[in-house]
C-alpha cells in the first residue's frame, strides 16, 4: 500500500536544516506532520469521515457516531452536537418530575394578599432510565409516576422494568438535562423538596377535552342574525369556500368546527409556594390546564434563573443518601433478569414462578 505522504512533504523531511534534532525529526515523523521551511510542525488530518470527526454521506442517512470535533476541523454548525449546543440555555440543568392535579385552591401571602394555586401531588415518581450523549445523542432522565397492574402491562415493557427492579407505572416521561451532571441513577425516588420554596417552575399538561364543538364556542365567532329573515342558521359559520382569490375551494387551516381541547398547554414561570414531603404535594402559585387527575410535568423554568447552585448540590446529596444501596439493587435486578429470561426461553415457567415469588417480584 503506498504511503498517504506525498512526495514534496518526504523531500521537504530530507532537506538540509540548521539544527541537527529538527532533522532527526523529520526523519523520524510520521506522515500526518508536516515540515517546510517555513512552518516547523502542522498537523494533518489524512482521512475523513465520521469516525473521524465529520460526515460525508447523504444528510438524510443516519450516522454511526454523532459528530465530534478532532483535530484539525472546525467546530460543526449542523448536527446533533451542534443542535445540543444551541438549545443549552433553554434546557434545565436538572430533571422535572411528574404529578398529579388534585384542584385548586387559594393562600395568603404575608402582606394578606390572596394568592390562587394549584395543589399537585407526586405519586411514585422514580427513575426509571437515563438517556446519554454516546448512546441516544441527547442527556435526559426518564421519570415514572403512578402505579399500574403487571396483568395490564404488555410482555415487552414488563421485561423492561424487570431488567430494572421497579414496578411498573401509569406515566413514564423524558426530561432533557444540559450535561451529564443533570443525570441521576436509576431506581432513586424523587420527593417535593426537589423543589425550593419560592423558586420558578414551566407546569406542562393536557388542557380540558369539549369534544366536537362549533365555530361559536371553538374560534369565537359571532353568529348569524338573531332575526330578519334568518332561518335556524343563528350559529353557523356561514359559507367555507368563496370562489374569489383561490378558487372554489376550503383552504387550509380554515376555522371551522370541530375538536376542541385536549391539548398540549405549557404554563410558564409559576412560583412553588409550598413542598411538603409528607403529603407529597407541590403547591405552586396560578392556574394550570387539564381537569383533576391529570398528569403534569413540573420543571424548572427556562426563562428564569435556576435554583442556587447550592441548594441542586444539596437536593442531589440528600437524595443520594436516601437510597445508599441502589447501584447493588440494580445489579441483582439484572442478575435476576438474565437467570428469569433464560428459565423462560427454556420453558421452565414453574421454576421462573418459584424464584420471582422468592425475590418477591410477584404476589
Amino acid at each position: 500500500m503506498a504511503s498517504l505522504q506525498p512526495a514534496r512533504w518526504a523531500a521537504s523531511a530530507l532537506r538540509q536544516t540548521s539544527c541537527p534534532s529538527l532533522l532527526s525529526l523529520s526523519l523520524t515523523s510520521t506522515p500526518r506532520v508536516l515540515i517546510t521551511e517555513r512552518h516547523t510542525l502542522l498537523p494533518r488530518t489524512a482521512r475523513r469521515g465520521v469516525k473521524y470527526g465529520w460526515s460525508t454521506q447523504n444528510p438524510r442517512t443516519r450516522p454511526k457516531r454523532f459528530n465530534q470535533e478532532s483535530a484539525g476541523l472546525p467546530a460543526p454548525t449542523t448536527g446533533p452536537k451542534a443542535a445540543l449546543e444551541r438549545k443549552a440555555q433553554s434546557t434545565p440543568l436538572r430533571t422535572g418530575v411528574l404529578a398529579i392535579k388534585k384542584g385548586v385552591s387559594a393562600m395568603y401571602c404575608q402582606k394578606g394578599r390572596r394568592r390562587p394555586c394549584t395543589i399537585l401531588q407526586m405519586d411514585q415518581v422514580q427513575v426509571v432510565a437515563a438517556k446519554t450523549r454516546a448512546k441516544n445523542g441527547y442527556w435526559a432522565v426518564q421519570v415514572g409516576a403512578g402505579q399500574k397492574e403487571p396483568r395490564n402491562v404488555t410482555a415487552p415493557l414488563l421485561g423492561y422494568y424487570e431488567a430494572k427492579g421497579i414496578a411498573p407505572h401509569r406515566f413514564l416521561a423524558e426530561f432533557k438535562v444540559r450535561g451529564e451532571e443533570g443525570l441521576l441513577p436509576v431506581g432513586v425516588q424523587l420527593q417535593p423538596d426537589w423543589f425550593k420554596v419560592g423558586q420558578y417552575v414551566d407546569v406542562r399538561s393536557n388542557s380540558r377535552g369539549m369534544g366536537f364543538e362549533g365555530g361559536m364556542k371553538r374560534h369565537g365567532f359571532a353568529g348569524q342574525e338573531a332575526s330578519h329573515g334568518n332561518s335556524k342558521n343563528h350559529r353557523t359559520i356561514g359559507t367555507s369556500g368563496p370562489s374569489q382569490g383561490g378558487g372554489s375551494r376550503v383552504h387550509p387551516g380554515k376555522k371551522m368546527p370541530g375538536r376542541m381541547g385536549n391539548e398540549r398547554v405549557t404554563i410558564q414561570n409559576l412560583e412553588v409556594l409550598k413542598v411538603d414531603n409528607e403529603m407529597g404535594i407541590v403547591v405552586v402559585n396560578g392556574h394550570i390546564a387539564g381537569p383533576k387527575g391529570a398528569m403534569v410535568r413540573i420543571a424548572d423554568a427556562i426563562k428564569k434563573p435556576p435554583p442556587p447552585p447550592t441548594f441542586i448540590e444539596k437536593s442531589r446529596r440528600i437524595l443520594l443518601e436516601r437510597h445508599p444501596d441502589h447501584e447493588a439493587k440494580l445489579q441483582a435486578a439484572r442478575e435476576a433478569h438474565l437467570e428469569l429470561k433464560a428459565m423462560r426461553k427454556e420453558h421452565r415457567i414453574e421454576d421462573a414462578i418459584a424464584l420471582a415469588r422468592s425475590m418477591n417480584i410477584v404476589a
